[in-house]
């Protein structure tokens, strides 16, 4: 088994390893980083960017578990575990992302790992004991699971909006995609892996076991600024490089940030994307499970078709945002939103072909893409790193309020029993997300030209397309 699961990750280690011999290739920005800076920098991002990962594994293992567990939880049962878990993560940003900018992403990741963990442990005796409502118990704990989960994407950022210059930030976007993607693989192929061979239970376990582990490495290796490391803390160039003074209060913040129409408009894209992503990602395991198709390919290599597209899509978006767009992260999104939308209309014709895995991998390249370039990268540019959490917050609050959305949605016009087994029964599943798809490409197009620039100790003001402002 252990054998067969380093084969399995080989391909992604190649996958890798040719992106950074590519990306190393590529011309590049002269910020004046010196060689020990480079090297203390990815000390900090690499174990903070595992444990992001790894709390991927602690927060899809939920669809991998609704797998094993068969008829004990229903497509509906799922929905509504998952939906109020998504909600109560997009809510908690209202809360997290201003203590993240007041404690920093060192101190919250710590709470994120440690705090999931325990929330995994806790589903997995959950299921272990066969609780007898285990529906009421799974919401409950599932729900605290994304509490503490929802400090994870806000950490990252507000730590690595220390780290990055704005120029740099498109390729930190690949990057991020790279760690959701293989934070997928870890849930899904990782996962199926381990209750295969091991009580299902075990699929809580595990992961709980590697969070507390990085929560010890984060503590040991994770700093917020250059400075608490020895180095000179660098100008990044974003939106509040040039703040000084005191901090605003998070209201303030927060009601500035609610009435700049390019940061809403970033927010409502993203809640397009945590619709569609997840309409994806977890439905058409699902699908394949319920209609017989697990055997093909792409749905018997889930985590790995999930991982190598959203590398595809972070590096592909990242780069190009950088060095053919000039760090603008408008056109870039533009682009993945009209391959989703293409995708969606694909995949209502394909529902009975082999080709619907290939064309929902295709969809997740776009997805991870567009998502690493707005909740990883935008917005460090436009909120800049004095109030990237509170950004994040309500970016990613969107995201998972959309989340929370399709489960609702998809748990309640979704077959199920017998009639799952059909494949054409499944018609509402890609034909939902169609028009959501058709509202990112709209949205994302109005930011076509934005760029943040500063004022000194005032609040991001937006340099934008007309339409944006509007």
């Amino acid at each position: 088994m252990l054998w067969n699961s380093l084969q399995q990750f080989l391909p992604i280690v190649i996958l890798i390893a040719v992106i950074v011999f590519v990306l190393g290739r590529l011309p590049k920005v002269d910020l004046g980083h010196t060689p020990q800076f480079l090297a203390r920098r990815r000390l900090n991002w690499l174990p903070l960017g595992l444990t992001y990962a790894f709390l991927y594994m602690g927060r899809y293992n939920l669809t991998v578990a609704k797998n094993a567990l068969g008829d004990a939880i229903s497509n509906a049962d799922f929905g509504t575990i998952f939906g109020v878990g998504t909600w109560v993560y997009g809510l908690s940003f209202v809360i997290n992302g201003p203590l993240t900018d007041r404690w920093g992403g060192r101190r919250t990741i710590l709470i994120s790992a440690v705090g999931s963990a325990l929330a995994n442990l806790a589903m997995g005796l959950v299921v272990y004991f066969q609780v007898a409502d285990i529906v009421s118990a799974l919401v409950a704990c599932y729900a605290v699971n994304m509490y503490f989960q929802s400090f994870g994407a806000v950490s990252i950022v507000k730590v690595n909006a220390a780290w990055f210059h704005l120029r740099e930030r498109g390729t930190f976007g690949g990057i991020f995609g790279i760690l959701i993607s293989l934070g997928i693989y870890f849930a899904f192929d990782i996962g199926a892996m381990i209750v295969k061979s091991a009580p299902v239970h075990m699929v809580f376990f595990v992961p709980m076991v590697i969070l507390l582990v990085f929560a010890v490495i984060d503590y040991l290796m994770v700093f917020d600024n250059p400075s608490d490391v020895g180095h000179a803390d660098i100008d990044t160039g974003d939106a509040s490089s040039d703040e000084t003074g005191p901090r605003l209060g998070a209201l303030e913040v927060a009601k500035r940030m609610a009435s700049n129409p390019v940061i809403v408009t970033i927010a409502l894209i993203e809640f397009c994307s945590g619709f569609l992503r997840n309409a994806v990602m977890q439905w058409y395991i699902i699908f394949a499970k319920q209609t017989g198709q697990m055997t093909q390919f792409v749905a018997a290599n889930w985590g790995l078709a999930n991982c190598v597209a959203g590398i595809l899509g972070g590096v592909f978006a990242g780069t190009i945002s950088d060095k053919i767009f000039h760090s603008r992260r408008g056109p870039v999104s533009s682009i993945l939103y009209g391959m989703l939308f293409v995708g969606s209309g694909f995949a209502i014709a394909l529902l009975t072909s082999p080709w619907l895995g290939w064309v929902v991998s295709f969809m997740m390249l776009a997805v991870i893409g567009v998502h690493g370039m707005l909740s990883g990268t935008a917005s460090m540019d436009f909120a800049g790193k004095r109030n990237v959490g509170i950004a994040v917050g309500l970016i990613d609050g969107m995201v998972y309020l959309g989340t929370g959305l399709q489960a609702m949605v998809y748990g309640s016009i979704l077959p199920s029993g017998d009639a799952a087994k059909d494949p054409a029964a499944w018609s509402n599943w890609p034909l939902a997300m169609l028009p959501v798809a058709g509202a990112g490409v709209w949205m994302a197009a109005r930011l076509w030209n934005a760029r943040p620039v500063t004022r000194a100790k005032q609040m991001p003001h937006f340099e934008a397309t007309d339409s944006a402002k509007a």
